[in-house]
């Protein structure tokens, strides 16, 4: 019966893994997993506002608008 009581903390683990894999498919990034991230390694800083991390992400993947070829 041990089983049966970890099938609804499964389904969640399921359920964040299948919506953070989505998240990063389509580029959008995850700012959950940078707080966690920060608060893991990084204690002494203080994290970017979501705002400023999804300005960063957006620089980061385009360039901040410089064009490119290919």
């Amino acid at each position: 019966m041990r089983s049966l009581a970890a099938l609804p903390e499964a389904g969640r683990y399921l359920t964040r893994s299948l919506a953070q894999s989505l998240r990063l498919m389509v580029g959008l990034p995850d700012y959950d997993a940078y707080l966690s991230h920060m608060e893991r390694t990084h204690p002494d800083q203080a994290p970017m506002s979501y705002e400023a991390f999804f300005r960063e992400r957006l620089e980061a993947r385009y360039g901040g608008g410089k064009g490119r070829c290919c």
